[in-house]
């Protein structure tokens, strides 16, 4: 038995599809309408016990358990917040019970009321949302993919969709640093001129719109909205651009990977886990792969660091640097590209290349006024 230990809430984010990755039968059954509505009355639910996580640097072992609050999207958003609260709540009780000694809120349960705060005051065992890893991962997604892409960062047009978000924010003032011109996209142009702020001066030309058909002209495209729909449709995007999607649920339309093969759109912080490791539950990923927030929880444990962590709706740049030396360290890198719950392959790559190299000859940018 190992002294490290850590559990991570997950919940169902494609209502049916994960309710019956551990109800084969009720997410048979039952229409999303019904689940988002008895999800007001399940329990916390226990999904398993997760082995084989093993520092590269240390050899430090790691065993973890994954915890589902039943709470759906759409449940999670419309419920008081104080019964939001009170379910994720019961879901630390279950990690403290079971052991754990830190605890990592995933999806909607990181970003609920005050992004953990409230979590992490009333529970024992400490508190991260994962959000620093996500930051590190979704930018190192970006840069990796616009490579690929052989797009050059530095004359790049990039836009953050979601930037007066808590990743999206600190996102934006990284991104700053690295390409020719931030576009900061959000619904309030109040946040978003504060998140401007804090861009400028770092070498992109900033600008913001609450107008989804500003990155009608990025090259480059990271979106970390909130929203429990998607909101980047085929139409917004340009040939050849790069969609670093972090959200769950997805920003980005089905319909974009149904008619858009001259785009790439990639997830965010999928990261690659150092070890044997086997979650024993299926959420979606392939073997060895975990969300950059369930990473971060990871990666704090084997670290000895049971502490609170990231939590509140403010990510330093220097937290998000520190939690990247520490995984990085440990063994923790991010994982292939994937799109839509498939493989990215180079062959993939190349035909997107090339059909948006073909689709660009007939391609017109908005003008700058719009």
């Amino acid at each position: 038995m190992t002294d490290d230990t850590f559990a991570f809430i997950i919940h169902p984010i494609q209502i049916k599809k994960d309710v019956s990755r551990k109800f084969p039968l009720l997410g048979k059954i039952l229409s999303e309408k019904q689940i988002n509505f008895f999800s007001r009355f399940f329990p916390p639910v226990y999904l398993s016990e997760v082995t084989g996580i093993r520092s590269a640097e240390t050899g430090r072992e790691l065993r973890g358990w994954l915890i589902a609050c039943p709470f759906t999207p759409p449940t999670m958003m419309s419920v008081p917040v104080e019964t939001a609260y009170k379910k994720i709540i019961a879901c630390g009780h279950m990690a403290e019970e079971l052991g754990a000694r830190i605890l990592g809120l995933g999806a909607y349960t990181s970003v609920v009321g005050d992004a953990g705060k409230t979590i992490a005051d009333r529970l024992d065992i400490p508190v991260t949302n994962g959000d620093s890893y996500t930051v590190i991962m979704a930018v190192e997604a970006v840069r990796k993919a616009a490579q690929v892409m052989d797009i050059d960062m530095r004359q790049a047009r990039t836009a953050v969709v979601g930037a007066t978000g808590t990743v999206g924010k600190t996102c934006a003032q990284l991104l700053a640093r690295e390409c020719a011109e931030l576009i900061l996209v959000g619904k309030r142009s109040d946040a978003l001129e504060a998140v401007r702020e804090q861009c400028e001066g770092q070498g992109a030309r900033v600008s913001i719109s609450t107008d989804m058909n500003a990155i009608y002209n990025a090259d480059l495209i990271l979106t970390v909205t909130s929203a429990v729909h998607a909101v980047i449709e085929p139409h917004h995007l340009k040939p050849g651009a790069v969609v670093c999607d972090v959200a769950r649920p997805r920003d980005v339309s089905k319909q974009v990977a149904a008619l858009r093969d001259d785009v790439l759109v990639i997830e965010g912080g999928m990261v690659e886990v150092p070890g044997p490791v086997d979650f024993h539950f299926n959420f979606g990923f392939p073997p060895r792969m975990a969300f950059a927030c369930m990473a971060e929880t990871m990666a704090l444990a084997l670290e000895g660091r049971y502490e609170d962590y990231t939590i509140g709706k403010d990510i330093a740049i220097a937290q998000a640097q520190e939690i990247d030396g520490i995984a990085t360290r440990h063994g923790f890198k991010l994982g292939g590209f994937r799109s839509f719950e498939h493989e990215v392959s180079a062959e993939t790559i190349a035909t997107v290349r090339e059909r948006a190299a073909r689709n660009l000859k007939n391609w017109s940018p908005l003008p700058e006024s719009l």
